[in-house]
Parts: structure tokens; sequence; C-alpha cells
């Protein structure tokens, strides 16, 4: 790896700066946990790097104190990096104070060809799924982990994707533009010479016969063995069964699989099954450049296609050490506050849709959103896939007469919309029945968890990336941190009418103070120079924080490109919150998540 800008710190926040007291709050932190664990623990000094590098033994230990002592309690994102011309892994972990502030970064650093840390799993429960991709991708063994299997590729795949000496069966270079595209454009399709049946690779001994799938026969053991159960009194002995919902049920919309051990109607267990859609996002991400990226980041919550790409732009701007001009800044939050709306009016109508309403809300909820698209392809020329931002601002300034488009929308329109859902919905019989103590989750299993976004704030954690750890201009803003109290699931489709109305408050806030000006940092450019180092980027995306990962060696390509997918993140709990509910109950708690298939398995 090649070295980066000058020095090392142990702060890395979301935003372009950080608050003076966030500061004091992590020097204090690792003052104490350096002096706490001398010769373990030490500032990350690599040039461009921040945080603190953990020795894998005491890793559990650090992390209990962490939380328990120094009130890092939220565990929001975990990820491998493989830096093959070191000889080692890294697992990376971003830590937070659910109270407010700047991540606490830490590191484990272990021998490539042996990687092997404790897994956090016991402290963090959120760590549980983060580890298991970390594991599948990387082949970094979480030790203790009690489920580490894979998650995303299948069982029979062979190798680990993310490491930097895998090559896939159509592997041209490990990064992009490809020598036969550019400048030349002598494009020519590998899979043309390639024989057929040669496009995958199997290790040398493999052979089909006798062959028995391993990845069901893990996750059934998982689920403990079929039990008898006593009746008492008037109930009626049962065994338990183990059942599979999905993934060709349209409730888990056709790419999902949840396994459920019933005992008569009521979940013993349950676990979510993911991969049926996994592209290896991040792996494309690492052999494009950086500008590449961005209407890649589109495809991961397709419905959040803005949100999707500020955060992204932000991780990258933290390396350039570059920002926005300000009006790039209120149209950024311009959109991604009419993104918010979007997506909160589109989960209620398909969470109507899934407790047995059909399409009648769904439908209504459409008519509204395509409203908010037709301003997205006013300025980006997309209705979904908008590749709108750039890294110092974005691509084309407002259109004439979309300010007009969105004064309407945001004044007139879209508030007489969120009346109707609140009267038609919120006190409907149905929607009660379905969803009020349904799916409940408390606010200490919610942070444990990493839940975020709406999940974590209808269980009463006041938290915001917004206001707990400002990014972009959102310091600025007036609006209040929705919150509900009960963790259930009719909490969690309140909410998303709580933050619609916020969302409208900002605008009105945006539409009143938007300036003039640029909206480009710099001349526009096809090929930027990122200089080497990392950076974490992080935004409130509507279904939650999405955050981006990001390590460059000075070359155009990213060295690490990792997504902390909300959705994905957000099935951590899914199990605990099943569990006790009827089978009936699973499809509405599953709604409530507000879930994309296309952010769980990138």
């Amino acid at each position: 790896m090649q070295s980066g800008a000058e020095g090392a710190c142990v702060i890395q926040g979301t935003g372009h700066g950080m608050s003076e007291p966030s500061k004091q709050i992590i020097h204090d932190a690792v003052e104490t946990l350096t002096s706490r664990f001398t010769d373990s623990v030490k500032p990350d000094e690599r040039q461009g790097y921040s945080g603190l590098l953990v020795d894998p033994q005491k890793l559990v230990e650090f992390a209990t104190v962490l939380r328990d002592e120094l009130g890092y309690d939220y565990l929001s994102s975990v990820t491998g990096v493989d830096y093959l011309p070191d000889g080692m892994m890294e697992v990376v972990y971003h830590a937070y104070r659910t109270a407010g502030g700047a991540a606490l970064v830490f590191k484990a650093q272990t021998p490539r060809e042996d990687a092997v840390v404790p897994s956090l799993v016991p402290i963090y429960p959120g760590a549980d799924l983060q580890e298991r991709e970390a594991w599948d991708l990387f082949g970094i063994h979480f030790a203790e982990h009690p489920d580490l299997r894979r998650i995303l590729t299948w069982e029979g795949f062979h190798g680990h994707p993310l490491r930097k000496d895998w090559k896939e069966a159509y592997f041209e270079e490990d990064a992009k533009p490809f020598d036969i595209r550019w400048p030349d454009g002598k494009a020519i399709r590998v899979e043309d010479s390639t024989q057929y049946r040669k496009n995958v690779s199997y290790p040398s001994e493999f052979t089909l016969d006798g062959w028995v799938p391993e990845g069901d026969t893990l996750l059934y053991a998982g689920m403990g063995d079929v039990q008898a159960s006593d009746g008492n009194g008037d109930d009626i002995a049962t065994d338990t069964i183990i059942v599979n919902l999905g993934p060709q049920h349209p409730s888990t919309h056709g790419v999902f699989r949840m396994v459920a051990e019933l005992d008569g109607e009521t979940i013993v267990d349950l676990k979510p099954v993911m991969g049926y859609l996994h592209r290896n996002h991040e792996k494309i991400g690492e052999r494009n450049t950086f500008l590449m990226n961005m209407p890649f980041t589109d495809r991961l919550d397709y419905i959040c296609s803005m949100g999707n790409n500020f955060g992204y732009a932000l991780a990258v701007e933290q390396l350039m050490g570059i920002r926005p001009p300000e009006r790039a800044e209120y149209i950024r939050v311009m959109m991604a506050e009419l993104t918010r709306i979007l997506n909160h009016i589109w989960a209620i109508g398909f969470l109507l849709n899934d407790l047995g309403a059909y399409f009648t809300p769904a439908l209504y909820v459409i008519k509204e959103r395509e409203l908010i698209l037709d301003i997205f392809e006013a300025v980006s020329g997309s209705r979904m896939m908008c590749n709108y931002f750039r890294f110092g601002g974005v691509a084309r300034d407002l259109p004439e007469g979309v300010i007009e488009k969105v004064h309407d929308l945001v004044y007139e329109r879209l508030p007489r919309h969120l009346d109707e859902l609140d009267a038609y919905l919120v006190q409907n019989e149905i929607v009660r029945a379905r969803l009020i103590d349904v799916g409940v989750l408390p606010a200490e299993q919610a942070i444990a968890y990493s839940a975020a976004g709406p999940v974590l704030r209808a269980s009463g954690v006041p938290y915001d990336v917004r206001r707990a750890d400002p990014y972009s201009i959102y310091d600025r803003f007036d609006f209040d941190v929705a919150m509900r109290p009960n963790g259930d699931s009719y909490d969690r489709f309140l909410i998303r009418l709580d933050e619609a109305h916020q969302s409208l408050r900002i605008l009105r806030q945006v539409l009143r103070d938007i300036p003039e000006g640029e909206i480009q940092t710099g001349k526009p450019r096809h090929q930027v120079r990122v200089p080497a180092g990392e950076s974490y980027g992080r935004v409130e995306n509507p279904k939650g924080e999405l955050g981006y990962y990001v390590v460059s060696n000075g070359t155009p390509n990213p060295w690490r490109y990792h997504v902390r997918a909300t959705s994905f993140i957000n099935l951590s709990a899914l199990g605990e919150m099943c569990k006790g509910h009827k089978v009936a109950d699973v499809v509405a708690i599953l709604g409530s998540l507000d879930i994309v298939l296309g952010e769980v398995d990138r």
C-alpha cells in the first residue's frame, strides 16, 4: 500500500467538521483505552489513517470497556480489508455513542493466511451478520461466533471473492478502464473466448458424486432439533417443525427467505437467509474508478438513489479534502429530503400491501411518488437511477421551474397527502389490530442489534445521524428527531409519517435560504485524484444509517470499497422480533422494517 496524507489521528467524523465537545469525548476515551491497555492498544499511525489498533487477544476485553465504561454502545459498521502486499487482513470497527458524537474507530489485524479474530457478537449482537459477511467474502474466521456460515454466496462457493488474489471466471484485469476498451475502444466479450462449461472454478478434488449441500444442513442444525411440546391442560401436544417462508413468496420479494421453527402456528425461532441477489457490488466497486462507482450506488436501495449518492460523495470528499459550494449543499439536502418522503410513503403503501390491502394504498402513494420522481428526472435525467451527485457538488444546476414545482409539492400537495394517510390509516382498526404489540423491539435490543433509522427511533432511541453527527449543512436546519416509544410495528409505521412531516420542515427552509452560485468545486472531471488513506462517510438515509468505508492507495481505483447497508443490518434483529408471534405476523414485522433486497445482498 502506498502512503497517504500526512498525520494520523483517532477521530473520524461523518461530515467535513467536528464539534469541540465531540473531539474532547473521543480524546478522553482514547486516553483511557491506551492507558488501560498499554501494550495491546496503540494509535494507527499509518499516513492517512485514523483509529486504534487493538491486539486481537485483547479485542473482547477492549470492546467490553468501550461499551460499558465509555458509553460506546452502538457498533455501526464491521468490515474486513485485505492488505495483500503486507500479508495481513484487517477488521475495521466503527463504534458510536447513542448520546451523539463522531466514531471511535478501532481495528484488529491478523495474518492473511490464518486470519482469525475473536467474535464481538457477545458484546455487540449487531456484529452477527456483518462478521458472517466478512467470513464469507474475506475468509476471516471469527472465533466463538455463534453461527459462522456463508451468508451472501452459496455454500458450495469456492474461495472468498473479496480477497485481492481471487479471480472470477471471466476475469480481465484488476482495475478499470480495461486496456482493450480504453483508449482504443476495441471491446470484446470475454465470454466469447471462454469455452462452454468452463465459466466456473471448482476445487480440484470436487465431484458431484456424494456431494451434500452443507449450507441448509448447518442452518437447520442451528435452529435446534425437532422437539416435542407437552400438552398442558387444554393444550394439544405438538412437535416443532421447520418451515421455509420464501424466497419465492411474494411477501419476501422473491429473493429473501426466512427459516422458521414453529410450535403449531407460533414462531419459536427464525433466521433470515439472503444472498439470492448477491452481485458482489463491492468487488465491482474496487475494479471501478472512484467516479465510476457513483451510478452503481444508485442500484443499492433503488428507491433512494439520491441518498445513496450522498453518502458515497461524502466519503470520497473526505479523502480529497474538499467540500461543495453553498448552492450545491442546499440542492443535496433538497434531493435527500424529497427522497425521504418518497421512501416513507412508499414503505407505508407496501406495508399495507403486505397486510392484505393489496394495491389500493400502494397505488395511492405511488401517485405522489411519481410527482417527486418528476423533480428527479428534471434535475438528473433519470427517475430512479439518478447518478446526480459528484465529488465537490452535483452534476448540474436546477433547471428552470424546478424550484416552483418543489414549492408547490412542499407547501400544497404533500402536506395534504400526508394528512390523508393519517386520516385513512392511523386509526384504521385492521392496521391497529395487525401492528400494535407485534414485533416489539425494546430500546436496549435495538441498540445492541445495531438497528438504524426508523426501526431504531421507533424503539424510543432518538438517534439520527443528521443530529448526532451532522454532515453537509444539516446543523443549520430546525427540525425534530422523530421518536416513538413502543418499538412495535405500529410505531414503525407511525414514525415514517412523523419523519415525512419533518422533511417538509427542512425543505421549506431550503427553499427559503437556497443561494445562487456555483454547483461544483473546480471543473467537472472524468477522473479524480484521491489521496491515499481511509474515510467513512455516512448519511441518515430513509431506512437508516448508510455508510461507505473507502480505502485509497493513491491509484484511480479504491483499494477497499465497503457499504454499510442499512437493510442488511436491520435484519439482525428479525428473529428476536418474530419469536412468540404467529406466522401471519412475520409478514407484518418484515414489512415494518422496510428492506430493499438490492441493498441487503449488494
